[in-house]
């Protein structure tokens, strides 16, 4: 459910603000949607939890209304979590997969279905997650992340609109974005993210969680019939 002290969410939420503000944090796009006041954060209970599942679809579901044709400036939609108690990577992925699916349940229990511009196979290139009727580009954070540019101080997912990346793409821009956010990333940990691959050149659901997996990574995702 969503948390209930004010004070202890304004904290949590200021963190993962001075997280993405710090000069060193390589996400151009976050920096400038937090810039631009074009970035929601809401703080929620424990992931994949049947309450913070449901204020969770709720909340991207009038995310998705506020920004009907988010345009070329980025936006971005941070959910924020209570504290994992085994912190590891492996644990992370598996509630981050856990949470997508119960919200995709939620979908499908309504009779939402899709966004039918994106693939809902996991193993193909045009997958992208969906939720209320729209597709996501997800991102995974936390505490134990390997990759100093996912170390968030608490654990979150965030939510960016794939038609956005898919206009930043034909317009040109995603690509020089793209490049911006490589060399930050060498610079800040020494190496680029060896799960990283150009947006649409394969399937993004690796991506999500930020954990490096291998050949053999299988997505634990399962698609409801045909919502």
């Amino acid at each position: 459910m969503l948390r209930k002290d004010p004070a202890t969410d304004v904290a949590t939420l200021d963190g993962i603000k001075a997280f993405v503000a710090d000069k060193s944090f390589p996400c151009v796009g976050a920096k400038s949607a937090l810039n631009r006041d074009r970035m929601r954060m809401s703080r929620f209970g424990d992931m994949a939890g049947a309450d913070t599942t449901q204020e969770l679809w709720k909340a991207l579901v009038r995310y998705s209304q506020e920004f009907p044709d988010p345009g070329s400036a980025p936006v971005s939609f941070v959910a924020v979590f209570d504290e994992i108690e085994a912190g590891d990577e492996a644990t992370f992925e598996c509630l981050l997969w856990r949470q997508l699916q119960a919200l995709h349940d939620h979908d499908h229990a309504r009779g939402i279905v899709w966004d039918r511009s994106v693939n809902s196979d996991p193993s193909q290139a045009d997958f992208s997650f969906s939720v209320g009727g729209r597709a996501f580009f997800v991102v995974g954070m936390h505490p134990g992340a390997s990759r100093m540019a996912r170390r968030a101080p608490s654990p979150c997912i965030v939510f960016n609109f794939h038609n956005q990346f898919e206009s930043l793409k034909a317009s040109g821009k995603y690509a020089g974005m793209q490049d911006a956010i490589r060399i930050r990333d060498t610079a800040l940990q020494g190496s680029v993210n060896p799960v990283l691959a150009r947006f649409g050149d394969s399937s993004e659901a690796v991506q999500y969680s930020g954990r490096a997996a291998d050949g053999a990574w299988k997505c634990p995702f399962s698609m409801r019939g045909a919502a």
